[in-house]
């Protein structure tokens, strides 16, 4: 019996056929004889039939997901899709059902020197595998820019390597959480592959220049998520009962959400549609603003345009051929609820329904009421198994941080953000002592000072330019703090006419100063990916949007300042670890799982304090109930749950990832030591983060009442109570916080 009834799904674009869908079936079932994928064993095993190729019908899927392309162009696209499914099953065959990680990660390494991004192929193919993507290299590279090559070699490799994490969860018996889920299957799910393949199918190559900004990631990265999770839905049964997969979103929301099977296949229909809506919101509000900003030209801006085209073609293509196609007989062990016409071509007649029906989930997105009571909020206790240490120089640099605030002119700004009773009570040498215990009085000093300015910009931008809806003036002053940073030993070509121009040219001078080129580049880029995405949230608030589940854990990291604080500390480490390993993705799961428990940490200390007296739309607790429709109470279960999620993904990657990361990489004892190290940070990191929370004042109910949306000092606003009247008060210090 099928597992569930597929839900209704999202589709407000109609899929068209490509004429030349014969002529491909044709050709890519001799390719595949050619390469010897259809009929022949490999390592005793069956891979594929020539009844297996005909059922799965890939031509059909790229004749519906590329409906514009010539003949050749068509043929050229369904042998990459012949091979890639190929890859799949292969791997599923031969290193899956029997788990072999040393003879799988062999496999993928060879399979590398067949993607040259520059030269020629120098290796001869062994299997199947490497015979086609040897080929189908050759025949595609030579028409594209060595950047896109560049951006599809990468996307390749990911898809190839990222197998090795999904194995290692069905070695190991482990189902990821949602957001390492929705993290890594965008990446050995392969759909950013396919995006580089619209690119070559539409000849609309994205201009280099922006080709990594946050409009084009989100383009891509939403296509992705939408891809994967409609795939999970139609291959659920075939996936998880019958090759014992743990890489599916429907079982991934079954445990997290401890909900039925049907429950589940809604709830990751509901985050496809949601997907699907930030594609179309980004496409439309962002992408036009990017374009004008980078002065793209019009053959440019054809491509940009054509490019977002061939996404939403593949969308609504994917899903026709999944209705089709063999692969997933009967929608994937499902039975569809879609009522109406069935065949090819009539997923144009649901349109007009499926807009109806998400329509509540988007009008969601723009209907919250800012500055609802909330009244007090009962915070559960927070328990992480590291121990609290604090700097020595704590109260010393309490003092050295306020004559350097004077200094900057914090107390005689205009508008006054904060004055010094704000900054004594925000207290964030208190949270520098923690992430830094053993650091000196100078370094615990200018950690503090970066924390006071990256907190105090915080609290400016929507202040300055939130309540006012000045977005311009948002980004001209992101353009003035990105000049006053200059890479070389040089004078920045403005001046600094505020309090954050004047501390950040003096931070800047003071942490570059030793730094090598490449450092100097690398933490300039975190501090411009901070502040850039405090025009993404002035965004939202200008449109009173709550974002997408998904996009809010992808930006919130930014807006926090994890990548700030993380490459200073990876700066300390020297030359001792290999560059190439800090991209490793367990390093990347190590970083971004300690990032996501220290925000998630914040997002519930401070909800109160955003939601009811700051009218802000960025809070997750916030985010999931939207995205559920659910009421507070749950909101914050699942946020604790996704707390502990994260917190227990980051022990792993640390006790059992590390380990494995040394011997894969074979690293020396120095290296070796030194992330044992770095993980010890990240631990200290979040201890003193988490003490932070609980003892500064920023959050007490107390202190609530004065955070407006009005500036500190205008008049008629009463000021912010005085340090000594917290610390005389007899009330302790108790977990009912905003």
């Amino acid at each position: 019996m099928p597992s569930f009834r597929l839900p209704d799904f999202y589709l407000s674009y109609p899929a068209r056929l490509n004429p030349n869908l014969q002529r491909a079936r044709e050709h890519t079932k001799r390719w595949a004889r050619r390469m010897e994928m259809i009929d022949v064993p490999q390592r005793g095993k069956e891979i594929w039939t020539e009844g297996d190729l005909d059922k799965h019908d890939y031509a059909l899927l790229c004749a519906y997901t590329h409906p514009d392309c010539d003949g050749d162009e068509l043929d050229l696209i369904t042998d990459w899709y012949v091979w890639v499914f190929y890859f799949d099953d292969h791997f599923v065959e031969l290193y899956k059902r029997s788990p072999d990680l040393v003879s799988a990660r062999e496999h993928l390494d060879r399979l590398r020197a067949f993607m040259p991004v520059e030269g020629p192929i120098t290796e001869e193919p062994t299997n199947p595998v490497e015979a086609g993507l040897a080929d189908l290299w050759q025949r595609t590279v030579p028409a594209m820019s060595v950047d896109w090559r560049r951006r599809f070699a990468d996307n390749t490799k990911h898809l190839l390597d990222e197998s090795l994490w999904e194995l290692a969860n069905i070695t190991e018996n482990r189902l990821s959480n949602p957001i390492e889920y929705i993290e890594m299957r965008r990446k050995v799910g392969g759909a950013p592959w396919s995006a580089n393949l619209v690119e070559h199918a539409a000849g609309a190559e994205v201009p280099a220049e922006i080709a990594e900004t946050r409009p084009l990631q989100v383009l891509r990265d939403t296509f992705s998520d939408a891809v994967h999770l409609r795939n999970d839905l139609f291959s659920y049964d075939r996936e998880v009962l019958d090759e014992g997969e743990l890489s599916n979103g429907v079982l991934v929301f079954e445990e997290f959400l401890e909900c039925s099977t049907q429950e589940a296949a809604d709830a990751v229909n509901d985050l496809l549609t949601s997907r699907l809506h930030q594609f179309e919101h980004t496409a439309v509000t962002e992408v036009p603003r990017l374009l004008d900003e980078h002065g793209i030209d019009p053959a440019g801006r054809m491509a940009v345009l054509g490019y977002a085209k061939g996404l939403q073609d593949w969308q609504s293509g994917g899903h026709e051929w999944h209705m089709q196609s063999g692969r997933y007989p009967d929608g994937g062990g499902s039975t569809a609820l879609l009522g109406g016409p069935t065949g090819l071509g009539t997923a144009g007649a649901y349109i007009g329904k499926s807009l109806l029906t998400t329509a509540p989930q988007r009008a969601r997105s723009f209907g919250h009421v800012p500055f609802q009571r909330v009244g007090p909020v009962r915070l559960r206790e927070i328990e992480l198994p590291y121990q609290l240490q604090l700097s020595s120089h704590l109260d010393a640099v309490r003092e050295d941080v306020v004559h350097w605030s004077r200094r900057m002119g914090m107390f005689d700004d205009v508008p006054q953000i904060w004055d010094e009773d704000a900054l004594r009570m925000n207290d964030l040498p208190l949270c520098a002592a923690g992430l830094d215990p053993d650091a000196t009085r100078e370094e615990l000093e200018l950690a503090s000072e970066w924390l006071v300015w990256g907190t105090y910009g915080d609290d400016l931008y929507p202040q300055l330019y939130g309540h006012t809806r000045d977005l311009p003036g948002a980004k001209a002053q992101n353009a003035r703090l990105e000049e006053l940073m200059p890479l070389r030993d040089e004078t920045p070509s403005v001046l600094p006419v505020n309090m954050l121009e004047r501390s950040l040219l003096d931070l800047w001078r003071r942490t570059s100063a030793p730094m090598t080129d490449a450092q100097r580049g690398s933490f300039r880029d975190a501090i411009c990916t901070m502040i850039d995405s405090w025009t993404w949230e002035l965004d939202n608030q200008h449109q009173n949007r709550v974002p997408d589940p998904v996009d809010y854990f992808n930006m919130r990291p930014r807006t926090f300042g994890s990548d700030l604080t993380m490459s200073l500390s990876r700066f300390s480490h020297g030359n001792a670890v290999p560059a190439e390993v800090y991209g490793n993705r367990t390093i990347r799961n190590m970083e971004s799982s300690a990032s996501d428990v220290a925000t998630m940490i914040n997002d519930l200390f401070s909800f109160r304090k955003e939601i009811e007296f700051e009218g802000e739309v960025h809070n997750a607790v916030l985010v999931v109930q939207n995205f559920l429709d659910c009421d507070l109470e749950r909101a914050f279960d699942i946020s604790y749950r996704l707390l502990d999620a994260r917190l227990e993904q980051f022990q792993h990657t640390v006790e059992v990832g590390l380990p494995n990361l040394f011997e894969e990489f074979d690293l020396d004892s120095e290296a070796r030591r030194v992330l044992q190290q770095y993980a010890a940070e990240l631990q200290d990191w979040l201890a003193g983060i988490l003490n932070w929370h609980q003892q500064c004042r920023r959050y007490f109910d107390e202190a609530l009442r004065y955070n407006t949306p009005l500036s500190p000092g205008t008049p008629g606003l009463p000021g912010p109570p005085t340090v000594e009247s917290f610390y005389r008060s007899s009330l302790p210090w108790n977990p009912v916080v905003g």
